[in-house]
């Protein structure tokens, strides 16, 4: 055994549905998905890895066809959204969203363009 060996890291997986939220970031249309049961649309802001594995940051449109109380950014695992979809609703950078954030160093993939 030598001290020079070194553990291979395993590789991000891919969902089937990456395209899609790579499509939806950049025209900046709406996704619409499920997570933890709830219907949700959501406008998706960055993709990024976290752990080896695919996160969006996205602000929350609507939770069951309902509008939030308040405009709020949030983390999903990508993996966990299913029925992902695009829908034909566009959205605007939301000033809620803070690119330079610590998090998405070296490790987005993709994210809005300011408008």
């Amino acid at each position: 055994m030598t001290d020079t060996m070194t553990a291979e890291r395993p590789p991000v997986q891919t969902p089937t549905t990456t395209p899609t939220v790579f499509e939806a970031i950049v025209r900046k249309m709406c996704l619409s998905a499920t997570y933890n049961k709830v219907e949700m649309t959501l406008a998706p802001h960055v993709i990024y890895t976290k752990h080896d594995e695919l996160f969006i940051d996205a602000e929350v449109l609507a939770r069951d066809g309902k509008p939030p109380k308040e405009p709020k950014m949030g983390t999903f695992k990508l993996i966990g959204l299913t029925a992902l979809r695009i829908t034909p609703r566009a959205f605007k950078v939301s000033s809620l969203f803070d690119q330079g954030s610590f998090k998405y160093a070296d490790t987005t993939l993709m994210a809005v363009e300011p408008d």
